[in-house]
């Protein structure tokens, strides 16, 4: 929208665009610049419009306009297109690797649906009768005075402009000439000091222009397709996982990678999307990096925007969640800033990546185009690796990203009337020799991931568990879990998914790794009968032990089960802490019970005997007294407690006849 206001309107116009209601196959984003256009067009605020804006998509090899939210899972181009009936205005997407004809074609395609929806609006504004526009005047001018600044400063801005020179030494160059022309105009001056300001940036931007078409040079002397020195390197930060530095004359990024855990996944709850992401990347932007002093506060609009287009040019190349299981955070800080940080930040990734040993498809490069044009002449040159003042100066940003395969993303924004499809298509092609000269560069340092993480990236391992176990892994409170972390150190979670436990660990030392892991599987572990174990003995009872032979998981060691012969007292064999190899003889997995044997993995002492089963008689007799004196015993004691119950013997019966005598 905002090219397309009149350079001298300046009364506050605040759009403001509401989700109200939505249906979740309907991605509303692409709808709104068709919304805002439409609601300046049918007002009497003057604009250059109509704009309107469509997503374009390539599903299964068809461009579709628009399309469904869920056949987007599918598409390998996803690009927001912006333009008005004749020309392009803001091109934004991502792309897995597509080359410059097939962005150019899907382009061509959504400037076809926006034309439709400009005439709608068009015939909207007829039928409302929203021709008539507002008049204003919002600028006092003194067209004399502005004649006297350009011909007073064109010339000098013009030499300045053509003398190569770096940003610093040419803005203090004209910030001289101004300084020097406000103060001979003395302590009262007759002029108005605001419009002497504005003229002379007019007369600066017209000069440098002009400099830059009729020169064929840039301000820092380089031809239209010349890219910056370049120094790279990695592993620059020996502390971190992975780690980079990226300087393209004065502008300079260094990315820092981090490899964490699933508990490190960022949430999601948009209105659109809601779930985990795994990929995060974080770009900073200091106000010292343009030499200026300024508060820190939130992250800004340009920094979100910029890190956004980084975050999507990376995330093309990321592997898959089965070679990759980590989630991956790549912060960005811009140390320097003269120039295009934002791809800085992807050149910089990329190679941060590759130093982790994350196993992306390939190296990604950026270059920001610029472009400045004459509409009267019809010249116009296209600029690679573009400055700042370039960009300020200019009529267009347009960075492009991609590998050696092809586009990932871009961002294209303009601050003229529109773009050809001629300029655009060689903005893209000389953008694309760009890349491939940074990425040459990159790749003379790292060319592919290394074989292997550094020593203190945490070593993950996940492995299924039976959706049942998931309460045992986790104990009550989160007790089990807890401890499992705090003895190992390792970093343990644990989600549901069908009808396993997804269970990951991951720590930087390998035998904590190892230690937690067997942990947690011998909870989730059924012994079966015969399985053989290293138990420690928890507790000693007068007729047996009880030990513990899987985490989680502990037996009865009967004493008639410790050795072959005959043990007297548990504690003469072993004592609490002792560690002792069990055998499962009898196991209850659904109870928890197992009865243990210590004997069966010893060998028989020669000369044993087995001690032959007693028969269930005998054993029935012993229980009554066993031999002929217990049956007599018995007897007695069955006619002693008969009496009783009968009332206590010959006494109390003649108690009681007495008693019924008197």
């Amino acid at each position: 929208l905002r090219p397309l206001f009149p350079d001298d309107y300046h009364a506050e116009t605040q759009v403001i665009i509401q989700l109200i209601s939505m249906d979740a196959e309907v991605s509303p984003d692409a709808l709104a610049g068709f919304a805002a256009s439409a609601a300046i067009t049918v007002s009497d605020i003057p604009f250059g419009g109509p704009i309107s804006e469509v997503r374009v998509a390539r599903i299964d090899g068809e461009f579709h306009i628009n399309p469904s939210v869920t056949d987007m899972e599918r598409a390998d181009i996803d690009l927001i297109v912006s333009g008005t009936m004749d020309t392009l205005n803001m091109v934004e997407g991502e792309m897995s690797e597509v080359s410059e004809a097939e962005m150019v074609e899907a382009i061509g395609i959504a400037h076809e649906a926006i034309k439709k929806q400009c005439q709608f609006q068009l015939d909207l504004q007829d039928e409302v009768g929203s021709n008539q526009k507002r008049e204003y005047s919002h600028e006092l001018n003194d067209e004399e005075l502005a004649k006297k600044i350009m011909d007073k400063f064109y010339q000098p801005v013009y030499d300045i402009a053509a003398q190569a020179s770096d940003k610093q030494e040419r803005t203090d160059k004209f910030n001289a000439l101004i300084d020097e022309y406000i103060e001979s105009l003395g302590e009262e001056p007759e002029e108005d000091l605001s419009l002497v300001k504005r003229y002379f940036a007019k007369t600066k931007k017209k000069a440098v222009r002009d400099m830059v078409l009729d020169t064929k040079k840039r301000l820092d002397g380089r031809a239209y397709d010349e890219v910056r020195p370049i120094w790279v390197e990695t592993d620059y930060l020996k502390s971190v996982h992975g780690s980079s530095i990226f300087t393209r004359g004065e502008t300079q990024a260094l990315a820092a990678v981090t490899l964490g855990t699933k508990l490190d996944e960022q949430i999601i709850d948009g209105v659109m999307i809601k779930g985990f992401n795994k990929f995060l990347l974080h770009y900073n932007f200091p106000p010292f990096s343009t030499g200026e002093a300024r508060f820190l506060r939130g992250a800004s609009r340009r920094e979100i925007g910029h890190g956004n287009l980084a975050m999507r040019a990376l995330k093309k190349v990321l592997p898959s969640f089965e070679e990759c299981p980590y989630t991956i955070r790549v912060t960005s800080d811009v140390l320097e800033s003269n120039g295009s940080s934002s791809m800085a930040t992807v050149c910089s990734g990329s190679m941060a990546l590759m130093d982790a040993g994350v196993p992306i498809s390939g190296g990604v490069s950026g270059i920001a185009m610029g472009m400045i044009s004459d509409s009267a002449t019809g010249r116009y040159a296209v600029l690679s690796d573009i400055l700042g003042d370039e960009d300020h100066l200019g009529d267009m940003d347009f960075k492009v990203t991609g590998t050696a395969k092809g586009i990932t993303a871009c961002q294209m924004d303009i601050k003229v009337d529109g773009l050809s499809f001629e300029v655009l298509e060689e903005a893209l092609n000389q953008a694309k020799r760009g890349r491939e000269h940074i990425l040459g560069i990159m790749n003379e340092t790292i060319s592919e991931p290394r074989e292997d993480y550094k020593d203190m990236v945490p070593r993950m391992e996940r492995f299924n568990i039976k959706k049942d176990f998931i309460g045992a892994v986790i104990g009550t409170g989160g007790k089990v879990i807890q401890e499992i972390q705090k003895v190992t150190g390792a970093t343990i979670s644990i989600e549901e998914d069908g009808d396993f436990g997804v269970v990951e660990v991951a720590s930087a030392d390998k035998n904590a790794l190892q230690q937690a892991i067997d942990w947690i599987k011998g909870i989730v572990a059924e012994p079966e009968v015969g399985e053989a174990y290293t138990a420690k003995v928890e507790e000693i009872l007068a007729f047996g032990a009880v030990v513990n032979f899987l985490p989680g998981k502990s037996g009865l060691l009967h004493i008639s089960e410790i050795a072959w012969e005959k043990t007297e007292n548990v504690e003469d064999v072993m004592k609490v802490g002792d560690e002792v190899e069990v055998q499962i003889i009898e196991a209850d997995n659904r109870g928890g019970k197992y009865k243990l044997s210590r004997k069966r993995l010893l060998e028989k002492p020669e000369g044993y005997v087995e001690r032959p089963p007693r028969e269930r008689s005998d054993r029935r007799d012993d229980r009554r007294g066993g031999g002929s004196g217990g049956g007599r015993r018995d007897d007695r004691r069955r006619d002693d407690r008969r009496d009783d119950r009968r009332g206590g013997g010959d006494r109390r019966d003649n108690r009681d006849r007495d008693r019924r005598r008197d």
